[in-house]
């Protein structure tokens, strides 16, 4: 129940949206800071701050982007702005479309931003549905000049430099080289890409969209999800630029992921399907089956039970198939044990923690020493799941077994997957090997 008024409501706009949304006071200052917190900022709004905006107090910048941004979700109206809560602009850039414009200086605005940590792209921009609704745009050409400035050699260059950079995000995290990989985007890749024309130009934008989709998905593990919808976006541009499909249809699955990860479960599965049609049917084996298993979870996220199941099955029969060694392709570089994390994410979603901890256990034990950052993220949701199926012990020894990986991690996703556990097993305290695993990850 809300609290019992003493001041009358000035603010009739938002009262009615808190009605339509059902929620109370203290629903929507926990919304607040849940979109808020998906993109990096710490807001901290209780049902009293709801209280004052009801009766005239406005909001900070931060506050009414992500409170703007939270009715957006609950009511399906990507569209809403500060004006339909009864707040002026909040004074924060416009969010334009970012697929329409020149793919090549928006990528430059956006790395230049990035570098800076101005906050209107890291603390004050927000993920938003509004984004996705032009995923299935395509490319309408960047800007070419006369003369070629940018060969074979560029090429090979950025993605050696790509591999190096990657080789840092699975070991260390997404939080570590970060400001290095945007540096070497925005200074010295983008750069290349105006007026590049000739036979080596599909392959430079080809090169240029791997390197925006390491910046996406390591902005994505740091926390920065606003940031990293754009490079993502940027990603599918640059593919487009590139004529290349699959490159396509792995920045969309990415974003898929993203989506999961964040709550929006209806907008994950526009994205799986997205970058299935991408595909067409076609591309490698091993990357139709890095496709599928997305799909798989999102159709688990939107309740299709038997649509999940059927699409795991397909994505074993693709996976069999494929005749490529896995470091061959940069993309979509799906091993059994990366089904094995696929399966325990979509079991999850249909509520099997047994097995889901079962797959996550096995994809866990199977990563290389590379992949630390991967396996401290899979190992934690193993963790969670056999605390979920009322294994307690397992789930703290497994955890126990991580301490030393999440010691070194920078991962935002790691760090929210640690707390979501350590909140879970507070009634379990009292077991020893519970009490001695919170003390370790803790001090980890």
């Amino acid at each position: 129940m809300p609290p019992r008024r003493t001041r009358p409501v000035a603010n009739r706009a938002l009262a009615a949206l808190l009605e339509q949304a059902a929620w109370t006071h203290a629903d929507l200052a926990r919304h607040v800071n849940a979109a808020a917190a998906g993109n990096g900022a710490r807001l901290h709004y209780d049902r009293s701050a709801v209280g004052h905006w009801l009766t005239g107090t406005v909001p900070r910048a931060e506050g009414v982007a992500a409170a703007v941004e939270a009715f957006r979700r609950r009511l399906g109206r990507p569209g809403l702005t500060a004006a339909h809560l009864g707040w002026p602009d909040p004074g924060l850039p416009s969010a334009d479309d970012p697929w329409r414009g020149d793919p090549v200086a928006r990528l430059a605005m956006l790395g230049e931003d990035d570098l800076l940590n101005r906050r209107t792209v890291l603390t004050a921009g927000t993920f938003t549905l509004a984004a996705l609704s032009g995923l299935a745009a395509r490319g309408g050409g960047a800007g070419r000049a006369a003369a070629a400035r940018a060969g074979a050699a560029d090429v090979t260059r950025i993605r050696a430099a790509t591999a190096c950079f990657a080789d840092l995000d699975d070991q260390y995290g997404g939080g570590h080289a970060r400001a290095a990989v945007t540096a070497y985007l925005a200074r010295e890749v983008t750069p290349l890409l105006h007026g590049t024309t000739g036979r080596h130009r599909p392959d430079l934008f080809g090169a240029a969209a791997e390197l925006g989709y390491l910046a996406a998905y390591m902005a994505m593990d740091a926390g920065a999800n606003a940031l990293a919808q754009r490079y993502y976006i940027s990603t599918v541009r640059l593919a487009d630029e590139a004529g290349d499909l699959v490159l396509r249809a792995t920045a969309l699955r990415s974003m898929a992921v993203q989506a999961a990860e964040l709550g929006h479960d209806r907008e994950a599965l526009a994205l799986a399907e997205a970058a299935a049609s991408a595909l067409g049917g076609h591309g490698p084996p091993r990357t139709q089956a890095w496709v599928t298993g997305m799909r798989a979870e999102a159709h688990a996220g939107a309740g299709a039970r038997h649509d999940a199941l059927t699409l795991l099955r397909r994505t074993e029969t693709q996976l069999e198939r494929a005749d490529s060694r896995p470091e061959s392709e940069w993309t979509g570089n799906y091993r059994r044990e990366s089904l094995e994390h696929q399966i325990g994410l979509t079991l999850t979603r249909l509520g099997d923690h047994a097995g889901a901890a079962r797959h996550f256990a096995a994809s866990m034990d199977a990563r290389r020493p590379a992949e630390r950052r991967t396996r401290a993220l899979i190992g934690l949701r193993a963790a969670h799941a056999f605390l979920r199926a009322g294994d307690v012990g397992r789930a703290a020894a497994t955890a126990l077994g991580l301490s030393a990986d999440v010691r070194l991690v920078t991962s935002a996703r790691v760090r929210g997957e640690l707390r979501g556990l350590r909140a879970a097993w507070q009634p379990y305290r009292g077991d020893a090997l519970v009490a001695e695993a919170d003390r370790a990850v803790r001090l980890a």
